[in-house]
């Protein structure tokens, strides 16, 4: 029939939007689903939704990878770019622990399996591990220790990773982490310094709950909110995304409370999540800085920072840095956890799993800003550990390093050094 044909016709120039407007639906329906797992009283029906969470993660990192080597693999093989003498040692060490023969091992890094083999016979070569010679007189071991805390701990930085050294016991600068760490990838510089704190309208936060920050942000649970239809992003609430609001201390940089909420919270809301910060902490500050949100510039909130004693400042709209010192934490929160792990759905798992970040954030993690001292140590007056300053030429011991992770929980490392045996 004429309308037949036409409908087939028709159906090939758009099968490609059907593509997308069907993943996602599938997309929509399947996190709608996990959020009826996760809220469920049956322990069965949680852990399933866990599992399948999980697995469908690990299809969608595979599904990446074959996308990524369809290009590879197009590209004939000796025009393809060599691997470095460091990447084959990893390739070779990746080949041990999954018990790969020599032709699967080639098959997955796209190399030929004479070539393979060539490394397994060269395993004593020092061109599989020549790098360029150190310009600096500390110890192999301490370049070792540097090395591998890298690989354990990719987020750390140069500077990070020198800190964290540091309150273990050996010192080093930031640039001669860089050295050390050669032709490793390092994590992208912070914000630019702002000159926020020139501002002579600025409040100088001078002691410890003198200055509070608190901002709202949106952590998504499954990657992001774009869709295939009109308006093109998915709702900006649960099971999509939960709505963070954090309360900072400007002085110490501790995170003084949080709390999580489906939807967009109200001023009243914000106003009780402070107050309950309050009472925990047992502090109130005499200055809250924050944005133009409705939460915040509205009467209601203006009102409650009234009976409390409490003097409102505005971050200045549009002018980037006015409240930057909140918004570096919460570029650290994401960066360093919320798009690390899968979040749960489930309300008490996700302030759990939140909660674990911040006492990590506050108790063991180092801060810039801060000398390399913890927020909870600047909080409560506390020193450092001692640092174990080192002449040109003197000796160091000979350490080993020891990354324990907190709550099990990998991106959350807490490192030491020890005397090796």
């Amino acid at each position: 029939m004429p309308g037949d044909s036409q409908s087939v016709e028709w159906f090939p120039a758009r099968i490609h939007a059907k593509l997308l407007h069907a993943a996602c639906l599938a997309h929509t329906a399947i996190i709608y689903t996990r959020s009826w797992c996760a809220n469920s009283a049956i322990a069965r029906v949680r852990l399933a939704g866990r599992l399948e969470q999980a697995r469908a993660e690990i299809a969608l990192l595979r599904e990446e990878l074959r996308i990524k080597d369809v290009r590879m693999v197009r590209i004939e093989p000796h025009r393809r770019p060599f691997y470095p003498a460091t990447e084959r040692l990893a390739i070779l060490e990746l080949k041990a622990s999954r018990g790969w023969n020599t032709a699967t091992t080639a098959r997955m890094f796209q190399v030929e399996p004479d070539t393979i083999a060539d490394w397994m016979h060269r395993i004593h070569d020092v061109s599989l591990l020549r790098t360029p010679e150190p310009i600096n007189r500390y110890p192999a071991f301490v370049r070792h220790i540097i090395q591998r805390l890298k690989v354990l701990c990719p987020a750390m930085g140069n500077r990070r990773i020198a800190e964290v050294l540091a309150r273990a016991g050996l010192q080093l600068s930031a640039t001669t982490a860089r050295r050390l760490i050669r032709n490793r990838p390092h994590s992208p510089s912070g914000f630019p310094v702002s000159d926020f704190n020139r501002h002579p309208s600025v409040v100088t936060s001078r002691h410890p709950n003198h200055v509070w920050h608190v901002d709202l942000t949106v952590v998504p649970t499954s990657g992001g909110f774009w869709s295939a239809w009109f308006p093109f992003t998915l709702p900006q609430g649960w099971p999509f995304c939960w709505w963070v609001a954090v309360v900072l201390d400007h002085f110490s940089r501790k995170v003084m409370g949080f709390a999580l909420f489906k939807r967009q919270p109200t001023g009243e809301q914000v106003c009780r999540f402070l107050g309950q910060a309050m009472h925990s902490q047992r502090a109130r500050p005499l200055h809250v800085i924050c944005d133009r949100g409705k939460q915040f510039d509205c009467a209601g909130f203006r009102r409650w920072a009234r009976r409390k004693n409490i003097r409102v400042r505005y971050g200045a709209v549009g002018k980037y840095g006015s409240i930057a010192i909140i918004e570096r934490f919460m570029r650290s929160m994401k960066s360093e956890w919320t798009r690390l792990v899968l979040l749960p759905l489930n309300l008490r798992s996700m302030r759990f799993e939140l909660g674990l970040y911040i006492t990590w954030y506050n108790e063991y993690r180092p801060h810039q800003s801060l000398s390399g001292m913890t927020p909870m140590e600047v909080y409560s007056g506390v020193d450092p550990p001692s640092i174990t300053a080192r002449a040109a030429n003197s000796a160091l011991p000979i350490m080993e390093l020891v990354v324990e992770r907190f709550h099990g929980r990998v991106p959350l490392p807490i490192v030491s050094l020890r005397l090796a045996a």
